[in-house]
């Protein structure tokens, strides 16, 4: 007999018949009254009113009775809290039952029951659950206390649970081990800087043990918290290493994933010349490949997090290129993943294995992944030189089949080829211009034209295929209209007697007839190019071009680092750090690989610290500085690649470069107007050409805490007005003005760019020097339409403090890289240095007064407010807005003596004595700390905050 007939509908009044049956007398009876119950809730019916009825049935020895009476109690306790109290004391009654199953039953229960008035109730049997001799009760226990965590987290600290959970890592069972540490990672999750976890050999030595014998799910749970760990040497990176190996022949894909993720971070620490290291990079690649055999949806989180590793460590699996080709019935999620991984890999020895695949690709029925696969050839073309003569052959062969999107796809890829490697593949030209005509799309024809322009000398009818162009012109995208514009001033200047009708009609086109004023703009640029100065003209116009970049769609290096702290999260599946996609995700902690130091140094783990909960060892803020201008030039400004389809260039975006080279600056002047006719009586006076720029720009900030309006952020904390950072006149018309805010917990710099030059202002992307603590942007600039002249636009840029570090002169100075399309620009600013203070910055009583007694003396500096007019309680909750905590406060002789705490994100603390005395506006503060170079910084902070 199956379970179907308790879902059958009785006869009459069912609350009714089902209250005297839970009544009864007869255990069978009662048992069959409450699986309907169980039913009748499941189908989603209001049996609340029997509540009083079913947990008297509670008293009872029968096992399955008892699980269906706390089935029942978890699911109506929040709607009926008053009548759970009735059921306490069944749960403390059964925590000392002698069946180990009931007891760990009863502990599970009431971690589910999300009641506030029953949890004090729960402590004393909790308590004892902990301790029990039982291993299943203990392990179970260990998760309530994470439960207990989350719905009052007070209540679990004041009890004393976490120092017993903390106890519970060196329990002898595995499985209590794993438990353990999944409660206190979960809870550390919440409390970030709360140094739960604290790991050292001894405890890591513990759970490697334990990591062998416990079910699959917890082995994920400490490889976790092992990931989190920081060696000392190189040694014990080796040593954990080769512990953590057997699981990379694990059956579940999630535990392979987990060690994966801690072997990539360690071997970050081995030297790579150690024999060790060659072993490990083998041993990682066959159960990578392992997983590829899945089904579909676990082979694409597999790809997605081998596309990472394959960025990080390619030696991995540079000798699998096969188990990376597609299979016929794979679905197009991951054909495309694989084509992707298979285009990261390719290399002199495997490219013709690669090259057969792609053209193999390149006839299968599936439009995308045939437009993926012709681009992949022209990708390979441009990674491999030596390969790139097999790559055209492979795209000609494919033009000649004919098929419209792969024609259309091919030339594409070509035109990137010709600009990789000019020169040397021109004699194709004809046999793409016989297919001129088949093309539609716009990205296929703006390459088309520009292909005809650039080699304009090599094609007979050159003019006459640009003029087939024209007719439509009207009708063209934006694109092919700026591409054929340039195209045709490229003819002009090559064979200027037989095109000079032609230009004239293109001139006259983009200027007079066109309503875009991007098209407008470049037109008659070009005409007053072209009429001032043929030979200016030539320069800009034919300059030579720089080659593009092999890799363009490579992860940013700090984003990539922390996405591999993440394998086997949705982090890595998405290619985007936690904080970008978590709400609210204030316990997101940006994690970043470990920084290998040699066998004799110590690396200080960021879990590990004194019991007072600040670092032992003097915090090491910040190495001394180098030379600063050949940082910044040697910045890579290439804007971060974004994950996902990239929106299609606009025609402006691709000629921008090679149209207007260094030369645009100089055209900005002299009146737009005249006669649309070419040479003599155009009116064109020349301009006068801006400042050179070839020096970055210092200083220049003015007072940052000058007052004025800041943005708008959560009331108290204190935020700078903006101010100009980087002039127009220093920039090419390019203006920056900004300050820096905290909003929940992430440094945010706030900007306003205004475009005050006569172009169009695209491509933009942001870089910094390497600075005292770190701060590095945490994406993109995200100026996502172009910038037109005259226009201003707000941008919020959020920053990390995972960046390189090296001491700023003053402190808090920061050197920042902007490009556009048209230069790359300098600039410093200065933070206020409140905006590192963390949102856990208050230190307990006794922690503050033993701290202050171990700083040394000579570390404290005095400073004085002069004309601040606050009484001591307003003054804290000002200073509180911005993360400065008081810990305590005392009156000696009418002066109010505040004590207060902060926390830098680097972990240093500064420590703080402000002196109020009523009526006296003048206000004395002393600052210790363990880096006293951070004092004059926070003293400035203080002043800025209490004087606005």
């Amino acid at each position: 007999m199956t379970d179907s007939k308790y879902f059958t509908t009785t006869k009459k009044g069912e609350i009714f018949e089902l209250k005297a049956e839970l009544n009864s007398d007869k255990k069978e009876k009662k048992k069959e009254a409450v699986k309907k119950v169980i039913a009748s809730m499941t189908v989603g019916k209001d049996v609340s009113a029997l509540f009083p009825d079913v947990v008297n049935c509670m008293q009872t020895d029968n096992l399955e009775l008892k699980k269906l009476v706390y089935l029942y109690l978890m699911n109506y306790a929040k709607s009926q809290p008053d009548m759970a109290i009735m059921a306490v004391n069944t749960f403390v009654k059964d925590c000392e039952d002698p069946n180990p199953l009931i007891r760990a039953l009863a502990v599970r229960t009431m971690g589910c029951i999300r009641v506030d008035k029953i949890t004090e109730y729960l402590c004393e049997p909790l308590r004892k659950c902990l301790k029990d001799e039982d291993p299943y009760v203990r392990k179970t226990a260990a998760v309530c206390v994470a439960k207990l965590h989350d719905i009052n987290a007070q209540l679990v600290e004041d009890q004393g649970f976490l120092d017993t959970l903390k106890d519970l890592i060196s329990d002898s069972n595995p499985m209590v081990v794993a438990n353990a540490v999944a409660a206190l990672s979960e809870i550390a999750e919440s409390h970030p800087n709360s140094n739960l976890l604290d790991l050292n050999p001894q405890s890591i030595n513990k759970l490697l043990t334990a990591l062998n014998e416990c079910t699959e799910w917890g082995q994920i749970f400490i490889l976790d918290c092992l990931a989190n760990y920081t060696p000392r040497d190189d040694r014990e990176s080796q040593s954990i290493c080769e512990r953590v190996t057997p699981r990379l022949s694990h059956a579940n894909s999630a535990v392979v994933l987990s060690a994966v993720k801690v072997l990539m971070k360690f071997m970050e620490m081995l030297p790579k010349d150690l024999d060790y290291y060659g072993t490990l990079l083998k041993k990682l690649a066959p159960p990578l490949v392992t997983l590829l055999s899945a089904e579909p949806e676990l082979q694409y989180v597999a790809l997605r997090n081998i596309n990472l590793i394959v960025q990080k460590r390619p030696e991995i699996l540079k000798h699998e290129m096969k188990v990376f080709f597609v299979k016929y019935n794979d679905p197009i999620y991951v054909k495309l993943e694989k084509l992707d991984i298979m285009i990261r890999l390719a290399s002199q020895a495997n490219i013709a294995q690669v090259l057969a695949e792609l053209k193999e690709y390149a006839t299968e029925v599936d439009v995308d992944f045939v437009r993926k696969a012709v681009r992949a050839i022209g990708r390979c073309a441009i990674k491999v030189e030596q390969s790139a003569e097999r790559c055209v052959s492979t795209l000609l062969d494919l033009i000649q089949t004919k098929v419209n999107y792969v024609v259309q796809e091919a030339i594409v890829v070509i035109k990137d080829i010709f600009r990789k490697y000019p020169n040397k593949y021109e004699s194709v030209i004809a046999t793409l211009c016989e297919n001129l005509d088949s093309l539609d799309e716009p990205e296929a024809r703006a390459a088309m034209i520009w292909i005809v322009g650039e080699y304009a000398e090599r094609i007979d009818n050159a003019d006459e295929l640009l003029e087939s162009f024209l007719e439509g012109f009207h009708d063209e995208s934006t694109q092919v209209q700026l591409q054929l514009l340039t195209a045709i001033v490229k003819l002009f200047l090559k064979k200027p007697t037989e095109t000079q009708e032609l230009v004239q009609q293109v001139l006259s086109l983009a200027t007079q007839d066109s309503d875009n004023p991007d098209l407008r703009d470049r037109g008659y640029i070009y005409w007053r190019l072209l009429s001032t100065d043929p030979v200016a003209a030539k320069e800009v116009v034919l300059a030579e071009k720089p080659l593009i970049s092999e890799e363009t769609d490579l992860i940013e290096p700090t984003l990539l680092e922390e996405l591999i702290c993440h394998i086997g999260t949705l982090a890595s599946v998405y290619h985007k750090p936690p904080s970008a996609f978590v709400e609210g995700s204030r316990g997101v902690q940006h994690k970043r690989l470990p920084v290998r130091t040699g066998s004799g140094e110590s690396a200080e783990s960021p879990d590990t610290s004194s019991a007072a909960g600040i670092s032992e060892a003097p915090p090491a803020v910040i190495p001394s500085q180098g030379d600063l201008l050949g940082d910044l030039l040697n910045l890579d400004l290439t804007p971060p690649t974004t994950t996902g389809p990239l929106p299609p260039a606009s025609g402006l975006q691709m000629g921008a470069m090679d149209l207007l080279g260094g030369g645009l600056d100089s055209l900005l002047g002299g009146d737009m107007g005249g006669s649309p006719a070419l040479g003599a009586g155009f009116g064109a006076p020349p301009a006068v050409a801006p400042a050179s720029l070839s020096a970055p720009v210092g200083g220049g900030l003015g007072d940052l805490f000058d007052l004025g309006g800041g943005v708008g952020l959560p009331m108290g904390f204190y935020i700078p007005p903006k101010t100009v950072w980087l002039p127009a006149m220093k920039a090419k018309g390019l203006e920056i003005s900004g300050t820096f805010g905290r909003r929940a917990g992430v440094i945010q710099m706030e900007m306003t760019l205004t475009n005050k030059a006569m172009s169009v202002m695209t491509d933009f992307a942001i870089q910094f020097n390497r600075n005292s603590f770190g701060l590095a942007p945490a994406g993109p600039l995200q100026v996502l339409t172009p910038l037109n002249p005259n226009q201003t636009i707000e941008v919020s840029l959020p920053l990390n403090t995972v960046g390189p570090v090296m001491k700023m002169e003053p402190l808090n100075n920061l050197q920042v890289a902007v490009k556009n399309n048209i230069d790359v620009f300098y600039f410093s600013c200065q933070y206020p240095i409140n905006m590192l203070f963390v949102e856990d910055g208050k230190m307990e009583r006794q922690v503050f007064l033993a701290t202050w007694k171990d700083i040394p003396n000579e570390n404290e500096s005095q400073f004085q407010i002069k004309d601040c007019h606050l009484n001591s309680d307003a003054a804290s909750n000002k200073l509180q807005g911005s993360n400065v905590f008081t810990i305590a406060k005392r009156t000696v002789d009418s002066q109010d003596m505040l004590y207060q705490s902060m926390k830098l994100t680097n972990g240093i603390w500064v420590l703080a004595e402000m002196r109020v005395q009523a009526g006296n506006p003048n206000y004395t503060i002393s600052l210790k700390c363990r880096a006293p170079e951070v004092s004059q910084c926070v003293f400035q902070c203080y002043e800025a905050v209490l004087k606005n």
